[in-house]
């Protein structure tokens, strides 16, 4: 007999051609956290491992309709990435509403590894208003989550959260890679999980190198851990883990920045097969 699916989780997301970002990488995450994706395009994009060079939005009609036609498939959790305009913005929040009680991880893609800025401030604005208080948790870097409060000049990452909580969100996991907490060395890595009625660190030790869908994987794998029914913290800590072991075991292209390797646990199985 052949086993039931596993847990699913809607990814809405953009397509990078690489598969170090986007919907490839989300894919490679959940698969590798033990659920299975439903894949609907928010955006094409040209980019290589340097940068992104165009975004082209998809049709919102076209994934609204994406979705009904997956309407048989039992969703667990959604994870949300790259919207690159308002009007797939709004279908996003539109599908979200579709799926009361199950649990969102939004990934807010406001710029490009390489520089390349993928959103303005007024869809910064519009994606406050519209997506966190659907959201049950927000993995923002810490560019990004000055870039979503940009009222609070002088504010701490602590005061940037609370705000972005008292905006409906459940949790916000502030990500420490790109740009380090002051206070921390730079042998570290630190993340932070804040939450409404508490807050919790983690630290990994840095690698050399700078990865190219570092986010996406951290955010799918949350997504794929929340699906299979782990509480928040735990979720957070696997999705960590997941994360810095795939940057690890990472592959080096000829040119630009490193791909995770999500499938890390089969490599030695893929060996045995050459």
């Amino acid at each position: 007999m052949m086993p039931p699916l596993p847990p699913v989780v809607l990814v809405l997301a953009g397509h990078d051609p690489t598969g170090g970002a986007g919907l490839v990488a989300d894919s490679e995450a959940i698969a590798a956290n033990g659920g299975w994706a439903l894949t609907i395009p928010t955006a094409l994009t040209v980019q290589n491992c340097h940068d992104v060079s165009r975004v082209i939005p998809a049709d919102p009609e076209l994934m609204l309709a994406s979705v009904d036609a997956l309407a048989d498939m039992p969703v667990a959790a959604i994870k949300i990435g790259l919207l690159a305009d308002a009007p797939t913005l709004i279908a996003a929040e539109r599908i979200v509403r579709r799926f009361p009680g199950v649990p969102v991880v939004v990934d807010p893609v406001l710029k490009a590894g390489g520089g390349a800025d993928l959103s303005t401030p007024e869809l910064c604005r519009l994606f406050v208003d519209k997506l966190l208080a659907h959201g049950d948790i927000l993995t923002p870097n810490r560019h990004e989550l000055a870039r979503l409060t940009p009222e609070l000049v002088d504010a701490d990452d602590t005061a940037r959260a609370v705000a972005l909580l008292s905006q409906g969100s459940q949790g916000v996991l502030v990500t420490g890679t790109d740009d380090p907490l002051p206070e921390n060395d730079r042998q570290t890595v630190t993340h932070t999980l804040h939450t409404p009625e508490s807050a919790r660190q983690w630290q990994w030790p840095r690698l050399p190198d700078t990865f190219h869908g570092s986010g996406c994987t951290l955010a799918a794998a949350l997504a794929a851990r929340l699906a299979a029914g782990e509480a928040l913290p735990v979720a957070c800590e696997q999705a960590q883990h997941f994360t810095w072991q795939s940057l690890s075991h990472g592959y080096r292209p000829a040119h630009g920045q490193r791909l995770p390797n999500r499938l890390f646990h089969d490599r030695n199985a893929y060996a045995k097969l050459l």
